[in-house]
């Protein structure tokens, strides 16, 4: 998928995830996550991470938090360079297209996800820049 090396915790998530269709992995720390591949904006590489997520009207919803660094996370980079992604939500692998939430629509599901992941808002303390809400419609 990707040269670049991913903390070990999270190469282990992602091997479970994949091997066992999700049933082993969906569920880490108590909250769902999915498998979010990007295109690389720089390298056009395909890049792998596991995102937590909550649901919202048929579409997943994914927050671009990078624990509340300076920067956005490269993932969020990429998608925003090439909106066309590829999800895998348990077993279930899907085309997407990513776009970035804004106004009333990214506060109602900033509310949503924090329902899900409490540490969100303290990302958002630590950090100046507003934390991306990602929609991701299946395609």
């Amino acid at each position: 998928m990707s040269d670049r090396a991913m903390p070990g915790w999270i190469t282990e998530h992602v091997e479970r995830y994949l091997t066992t269709g999700g049933d082993e992995g969906h569920m880490w720390g108590g909250v769902p996550t999915l498998l979010l591949t990007t295109t690389g904006r720089k390298s056009g590489a395909a890049h792998l991470i596991p995102l937590i997520y909550g649901e919202d009207n048929g579409t997943y919803i994914i927050v671009g938090s990078k624990g509340g660094h300076a920067l956005h996370p490269s993932w969020y980079e990429n998608l925003v360079a090439h909106a066309d992604v590829k999800v895998q939500v348990k077993a279930d692998l899907f085309s997407a297209r990513a776009s970035t939430a804004s106004g009333e629509e990214r506060n109602r599901l900033w509310a949503l996800m924090t329902n899900i992941w409490e540490g969100y808002n303290e990302y958002q303390e630590r950090t100046v820049r507003e934390i991306p809400v990602v929609v991701l419609t299946r395609t």
